[in-house]
């Protein structure tokens, strides 16, 4: 079956005790027991409910993995994948990458005493250099979060099967809609599904799904053992949400495209970052690795009081924290998603204070282009 299919008929779809068409609630923290001795296949809250497995059985499904993990956050997932290595070990890691992960790996992890490199992966014979015997995965954001960076899926997974290395991905921006990594021979793929999976900014949840039985096992373990999970009421938020992936990626990724191109052509706007943008670098590659551009853009405007009076005056998208849902939201990398990076770090990375992210939702067209350009000509005055 085609992805918009298995969207809606994913074999999980339909509660095998009821019939009921959409996988019921499970609200419950443990489950009677017929035997003292020979315990069922669900004992205890944490470890398995059927609402979470609902979700965590499509995502896999979508993304072509052997076993799919949901979280309380995209942040308890990736720390989740974190908690496979052991002080000592090295990642290395996207330059741009979220600041969230920035925050843990710098702060929790470095303590514990995991080494997080940050390299500029746009080059991918660059990941090269900086691997030692110490060196245990690379992780990649593509596009990168904020500044829609193209990382090569398939380059990267050459070294990493090269040197033994792990692969791990932060999918949230494309979605397994959009793209699939394991299809490329990545090993670990994150959600934030608080993000476009969700869909609604209705909800907090983070999902992983793993490629092998192996690190099934090792996530299962870490899953149950750290007990960062997903609970019954998100998972089923969660799981309803996927369902209209399809229609809302396609609908936002389209008019984002027509943003971008509209937006280049603004008067204070300095630079659009858009990956189907004829000059944004690495088009042809995120072309074959993707399934379209997404709906996240950003840019650039010529001062720092042209995009803070813009900020101020724009009434349609939401200005806050996160992205993806059905109502387009604004955000300020610089004191929101990459708050957590020095500044000094930030700006030699290009985020700068000039810069905001566009989550493009389901508003029409034309009364986005009315709102943004009556923000930009406010600011202008």
């Amino acid at each position: 079956m085609k992805i918009k299919t298995r969207i809606i008929h994913s074999g999980k779809d339909i509660d095998e005790f009821t019939g009921a068409s959409s996988i019921p609630i499970y609200q419950v923290s443990t489950y009677a027991q017929k035997d003292p001795i020979n315990l069922g296949k669900y004992d205890y809250g944490r470890s398995d409910n059927l609402t979470r497995h609902a979700v965590e059985h499509i995502v896999a499904n979508l993304e072509g993995g052997k076993a799919g993990f949901a979280f309380s956050s995209g942040m308890a997932a990736i720390s989740s994948v974190f908690l496979i290595f052991k002080p000592d070990d090295e990642i290395i890691v996207t330059q741009d990458v979220y600041g969230g992960t920035y925050r843990v790996l710098n702060t929790i992890f470095k303590n514990w005493g995991l080494k997080a490199k940050y390299i500029d992966m746009t080059d991918v014979s660059n990941i090269e250099k900086h691997i030692t015997d110490k060196t245990r995965s690379i992780f990649v954001e593509t596009p990168t979060n904020p500044l829609l960076k193209i990382i090569d899926l398939k380059g990267v997974n050459e070294i990493a099967k090269k040197y033994g290395l792990l692969t791990i991905i932060d999918n949230t921006f494309m979605t397994p809609y959009l793209q699939r990594p394991i299809e490329f021979g990545f090993d670990i793929v994150i959600h934030s599904a608080t993000k476009f999976m969700g869909g609604h900014s209705d909800l907090i949840a983070g999902v992983v799904v793993v490629k092998d039985e192996n690190l099934s096992i090792k996530m299962k373990r870490i899953q149950n053992s750290f007990g960062a999970i997903l609970g019954p009421m998100d998972s089923f938020l969660l799981h309803r949400g996927i369902k209209t992936l399809a229609i809302r990626m396609e609908a936002q990724q389209k008019t984002a495209f027509e943003l971008a191109k509209w937006l280049k052509n603004k008067s204070g706007v300095k630079k659009v970052y858009y990956p189907l943008l004829d000059e944004h670098p690495g088009k042809e590659i995120h072309l074959e690795q993707s399934d379209g551009g997404g709906a996240v853009l950003s840019f650039e405007f010529e001062s720092f009081d042209l995009a803070y009076k813009f900020m101020k005056n724009v009434k349609l998208p939401l200005l806050g924290v996160s992205l993806g849902g059905v109502e387009s939201i604004l955000s300020y990398p610089s004191s929101m998603s990459h708050a957590a990076i020095p500044q000094d770090v930030r700006i030699s990375l290009g985020i700068t204070d000039t810069l905001v992210r566009l989550s493009v939702g389901l508003e029409d067209i034309e009364d986005l282009k009315e709102d943004l350009e009556g923000a930009i000509n406010k600011a202008l005055k």
